[in-house]
């Protein structure tokens, strides 16, 4: 075989791509996995920054009392927006990206099961992301007034209903103008690209697994990836439904949430709740499954009780169904309700303390190299078990009724949510980082990154426990002085700000070794799971060879054997497989065909907003014929999708590394 100087050429004359198909167009018409996680976590990261853009906005506004830097309208609108973009456009998106460009390499894949529809739900989620933020320029609030210079002026207003959207307040009788159409619309793209991404992921696992990678030898993250997945397939179409019918309450003069007409507000909370607490172990799960990953590779020992910790997995994802009224118990549902929902929360806490006492078996007695992957997991245990704890506090109606509308609620999900997710997130970009771009990152950068993130996050919302606790009221632009909550309220909007530096830090240290970082080599880390068998960055054929698995951590047990103790002992033959795989990996010992690329995805993410605006302006002189230009486009796109080649044409050259 040729050696690993000349592999890349070797590559290029086995790999082929259409004309046409490089530079800016290979990522618009891609459907390779690894370029569209790319693809969805740059654009989840955008968002990411705006919603921290409205946060720190909304802590400008509450840093000092009866402040005048926002009106109330313009408050609700960061505040919608600023919720709305962190749960819909950045975790979950994140969370794509990783399942994305990690789940084929970790089941020794070749790509997911349906790559196209995979591209259509990058697209889809990437215009419905523009579509909802069009609202800053497009949307308006109030009464339809006369001549157009007069709608003109009224144009620019944001979603500002609440991220939960609460019925009747939602409705066209109390949010007249367009924002809460753009919001509502918005969240139906996105959810479709969210349920598409869910099958897509759950025939993959079921299909597309290595020769002997049974159920149980599939890594933590890819349980977690498949536990997310069967979520989303049974959470969207309950908001799906809800969203419809806000829209057609809206647009059609339907009464679905009308109390005089017969109609029910408080069916929205239901639905939407019944979503929502399962999207709360959609948004955790990952970052639990990535934890899982990182742990026992930097303690030097396998995840402590794996089938315990899958099992837990399962059993919050099944269980996060049976929660949701705990989010109601101020809104009148019975005692008998009431008592049986607090009941399932406190159960709830059962399967989540067991991963927690399953990482903290990994770690212990374990040989714990404190690099920066590590830290952000050990940081993401010990801010989950507090949000953890604070989220039991809700499990007591009496307790729950005091704390519901005010920021001790504030506190605790954002410990859940970012302590918990984003700092597990962070984790994962780290320790991936070598794969993605084949480089290390600056070490003392990721670790000033952790350090000034863990300060800036506890300033900002721990103080919101007994700012709650002492009356300080959620979804409020203004406190009054005399309510003396102003010292907690300044060190809070500090502490945003010192977040913000946090992730300037971590952006600088991403852009520089992306670039400039020491070459990583092979498996950087001396890790455990498949993905670690492959060159970085990642060839986009993702395995020289398919490989074949014999057990649970298989990459691991091919380096050690253990001594008469039960401790790690490395064999003598693991280099020598290690050069072996980077050159299998460089040049496949026959040609492997990849999917071929196709416009047709990007035109159905196109269409779909297109038509959404048609809806919205369904009034306007313009209003049908945009939406029926938006289906021409959809159905052309299908009917183009269904004659394309499935393959690549061999007649032209194709790049071997995404």
């Amino acid at each position: 075989m040729a050696t690993t100087t000349d592999a890349r050429p070797v590559a290029r004359t086995i790999f082929r791509r259409p004309a046409g198909h490089t530079g800016f167009w290979s990522w618009i018409t891609t459907t390779d996995h690894k370029k569209i996680g790319i693809m969805y976590g740059y654009t989840a990261f955008v968002f990411f920054i705006l919603g921290g853009l409205e946060a720190l906005v909304l802590r400008i506004q509450l840093a000092v009392p009866e402040n005048t830097f926002l009106s109330a309208a313009e408050y609700n609108a960061m505040f919608t927006m600023h919720g709305t973009t962190m749960i819909f456009l950045f975790v979950m998106p994140v969370s794509a990206a990783f399942f994305n460009y990690l789940l084929p390499l970790m089941i020794g894949a070749r790509d997911v099961a349906f790559p196209r529809m995979n591209a259509v739900s990058f697209w889809i989620f990437f215009f419905g992301g523009v579509f909802l933020y069009t609202s800053f320029i497009f949307g308006t609030t109030g009464p339809p007034e006369g001549g157009f210079a007069a709608e003109v002026s009224r144009l620019g207003t944001a979603p500002n209903g609440g991220w939960f959207g609460y019925a009747p307040n939602s409705g066209a009788q109390f949010s007249t103008g367009t924002v809460l159409d753009y919001w509502s619309l918005g969240l139906q793209i996105l959810g479709l690209a969210s349920l598409i991404s869910s099958v897509n992921f759950i025939v993959t696992v079921f299909n597309m697994r290595a020769k002997g990678m049974s159920l149980l030898r599939m890594p933590v993250f890819v349980w977690m990836t498949t536990v997310v997945a069967f979520l989303l397939l049974f959470s969207i179409p309950i908001i799906a439904v809800a969203l419809f019918m806000i829209t057609f309450d809206r647009q059609f003069g339907t009464l679905f949430f009308d109390a005089a007409a017969g109609g029910d507000p408080v069916l929205w909370q239901h639905l939407f709740w019944l979503f929502g607490h399962p999207e709360v172990y959609i948004l955790i799960l990952p970052a639990m499954g990535i934890v899982s990953e990182v742990l026992p590779t930097f303690s030097r020992k396998p995840l402590f009780g794996y089938p315990a910790v899958v099992f837990a997995g399962a059993a919050i994802g099944f269980m996060g169904f049976g929660v949701w009224a705990h989010h109601m118990f101020s809104s009148g549902v019975t005692p008998i309700t009431q008592a049986a929902f607090g009941l399932s929360t406190m159960a709830i806490a059962i399967p989540t303390g067991i991963k927690i006492f399953n990482w903290l078996g990994t770690m212990w007695g374990g040989r714990i190299t404190l690099n920066t992957p590590m830290l952000f997991s050990i940081g993401f245990v010990a801010m989950f078990v507090i949000g953890g704890l604070s989220g039991v506090t809700h499990a007591v109606v009496p307790a729950d009724w005091q704390q519901t509308d005010t920021y001790y609620i504030v506190a605790h999900f954002h410990y859940v949510l970012f302590g918990g997710a984003i700092f597990g997130l962070f984790s994962g970009l780290y320790y991936w980082f070598p794969l993605l771009t084949g480089r290390m990152y600056n070490e003392t950068l990721g670790k000033i990154h952790f350090w000034i993130l863990m300060l800036g996050f506890n300033m900002t919302f721990a103080p919101m426990h007994w700012l709650g606790l002492n009356g300080m009221v959620r979804r409020t632009w203004v406190y009054a002085n005399e309510a003396e909550l102003a010292q907690w309220n300044m060190v809070v909007t500090v502490g945003a700000f010192i977040i913000a530096v946090g992730v300037a830090v971590f952006m600088a240290n991403w852009m520089y070794s992306k670039r400039n970082g020491p070459k990583a080599g092979m498996d950087p880390w001396d890790a455990r799971t498949l993905e670690w068998t492959i060159p970085g960055p990642t060839p986009n054929y993702n395995f020289g060879v398919n490989p074949v698995v014999t057990s649970l951590d298989d990459f691991w047990h091919k380096k050690y054997s253990e001594d008469s103790e039960g401790r790690p002992v490395r064999r003598p033959e693991a280099d020598t497989l290690l050069a072996e795989l980077e050159e299998t990996g460089l040049n496949p010992p026959a040609p492997i065909h990849l999917p071929a690329p196709s416009y047709y995805p990007f035109m159905v993410g196109v269409a779909i907003p297109i038509m959404g605006y048609g809806v919205i302006y369904k009034d306007q002189a313009f209003g049908i014929p945009l939406a029926l230009v938006g289906m021409l486009i959809l159905v052309g796109s299908f009917a183009g999708w269904g004659v394309e080649p499935l393959e690549l044409d061999e007649d032209h050259e194709e790049g071997d590394h995404a």
